[in-house]
């Protein structure tokens, strides 16, 4: 990866170390360059459609980084900060595996990972179902709560408050991602909004 010197305005706004490198801009967008190649190849009635995956794609790296590296120092991924929030949401602070995978919208394999990872940290537990013995509950601890609160605050302050975009473009980004997500089933269009 090529880097270069983070200026004092990112570090001041991102929250991030005057010396970590940052990475240095190309001299051209890549995206627009595969555009250019796909229309040049005989593909421009599908070069659009190209450049925006690509752009959502390119464009959740760099979100995922950013995170990453806000949540490195707490030791948490964001898969296990998302289950931990999650627990935090609760009424209980507990959830039966099977529906924290489905809220989550990951394979059950990857939360069992997470407990995995989060309960040999003390932040979860795996509890008896009181009422079907054939599931078990992931259950936050204090501890869990306690960094659950911590990293939502440093998401909130380093990520979420300077998404890359803001205003009614942010907005516009939400409404255009979710009609994406609701196209391709990722929820159920016919439910009340809960917002």
């Amino acid at each position: 990866m090529r880097t270069g010197a983070r200026r004092s305005s990112d570090v001041a706004q991102h929250g991030m170390i005057d010396d970590m490198p940052a990475p240095s801009p190309l001299p051209l967008d890549p995206i627009a360059e595969a555009h250019r190649q796909w229309t040049a190849h005989g593909w421009g009635d599908v070069a659009d459609g190209m450049a925006a995956v690509t752009s959502v794609v390119r464009a959740q790296q760099i979100m995922m980084a950013r995170v990453e590296e806000v949540l490195r120092p707490v030791g948490l991924t964001f898969a296990r900060y998302e289950l931990l929030t999650l627990l935090t949401f609760t009424r209980t602070g507990a959830l039966p595996m099977a529906k924290a995978s489905a809220r989550l919208q990951v394979h059950p394999t990857s939360v069992t990972n997470a407990v995995d990872r989060l309960e040999a940290a003390n932040l979860v537990r795996r509890v008896p179902h009181p009422s079907d013995r054939r599931a078990t509950l992931v259950e936050i601890t204090e501890s869990g709560r306690k960094l659950a609160v911590e990293s939502t605050e440093r998401l909130n302050e380093q990520v979420f408050a300077h998404p890359g975009v803001s205003g009614d473009k942010l907005l516009q980004l939400v409404s255009i991602l979710t009609e994406l997500r609701a196209g391709a089933g990722d929820f159920d269009t016919t439910a009340p909004d809960r917002r």
